[in-house]
């Protein structure tokens, strides 16, 4: 096994990481050489895009390296609880806009869902960079490099409300936010004091929405726009650096609710009525927020839908 440091974490200091490719006598070497080659493969220009939907399929390959915890250029606190995340090259990361989006990988062995958390700086067009434990879904690690189809997922199930976290060195005179949970790549973050003055952020290639001279103290407004033209607004985001901050308010539908467990059905007693049925609550989009500052991981993807993937597009 090889390592080189060369991934990053922000936009100066560069986090180590380990890439992983086929090891042992010949077998290592032809791994080497296929990875050679592959590497040196041309790319279409109708494939320098990052995936727009889930109908516009592509085909590729696949590596995997490893994370070591970190967030990735993403700037995420740390990588998903189950480690499904997935490095793009320069083109498909796009300055950050592919941040927080999902894809559906298909490989030999089958199918995985990964959420975008990285910037792999080498790798072409059409090369996509797994984590260790998403390509073992895929593929048989031992092979370091396959062909893969992979699709951006349109409205994914989201893992819960909308999140955000203040940078930093931020201040009243210098604003910057970190925002996930919103499914689709973001096209604009606007920010102000509750009620109205809205400004609009620059994002930055490590995934931060700056404002240069800030907003004041606050607490803040934040109203976020998806590639869907989905909205959403959350109050009451104060001016507290390095806590994710928790709301209320989802960007699109109601959070993935997990699996409920297999239980024993009650023995009903010998007089016992029938439960009288009650609706469940509909969820509701408040702007209150919470300090999360224990979270602020990037979340991991929800559960595949069944379904075969889309037609693809050669992008060898």
């Amino acid at each position: 096994m090889t390592g080189r440091a060369v991934r990053g974490h922000r936009r100066v200091s560069r986090r180590p990481y380990v890439r992983w490719l086929a090891a042992g006598g010949l077998a290592a070497v032809a791994a080497v050489a296929g990875l050679a080659v592959l590497l040196q493969t041309g790319v279409p220009a109708a494939c320098a895009a990052v995936p727009a939907a889930a109908s516009a399929a592509r085909q590729g390959k696949a590596t995997f390296y490893d994370s070591n915890g970190a967030g990735g250029n993403c700037s995420y606190v740390s990588a998903p609880a189950n480690r499904m995340y997935v490095a793009l090259g320069p083109t498909e990361y796009d300055g950050a806009a592919a941040c927080g989006s999902y894809l559906d990988v298909t490989g030999p062995k089958g199918r995985v869902r990964v959420v975008v958390m990285d910037q792999c700086p080498e790798c072409p067009t059409g090369h996509i960079d797994l984590s260790r434990e998403a390509f073992a879904k895929i593929a048989d690690p031992v092979q370091g490099i396959v062909p893969v189809t992979y699709q951006r997922v349109v409205d994914p199930a989201l893992p819960g409300p909308l999140a955000f976290r203040i940078k930093d060195g931020a201040s009243q005179w210098w604003f910057a936010v970190l925002v996930t949970n919103h499914g689709n790549p973001l096209r604009k973050v606007e920010a102000g004091p509750p009620g109205g003055g809205w400004k609009t952020a620059v994002r930055h290639d490590y995934n931060y929405w700056i404002i240069e001279g800030g907003l004041g103290p606050g607490p803040y407004a934040i109203r976020v726009t998806d590639d869907q033209s989905r909205q959403a607004v959350a109050e009451g985001i104060r001016m507290a650096p390095e806590q994710t901050q928790q709301t209320n308010t989802n960007m699109y539908g109601a959070p993935a609710r997990p699996a409920a467990s297999p239980s024993r059905p009650p023995t009903p007693g010998p007089t016992s009525a029938a439960p009288t049925p009650t609706a469940e609550p509909t969820p509701t989009a408040s702007p209150t927020t919470t300090d999360g500052a224990a979270t602020g991981d990037v979340p991991g993807p929800a559960p595949l839908a069944a379904g075969s993937p889309a037609t693809p597009t050669d992008c060898h």
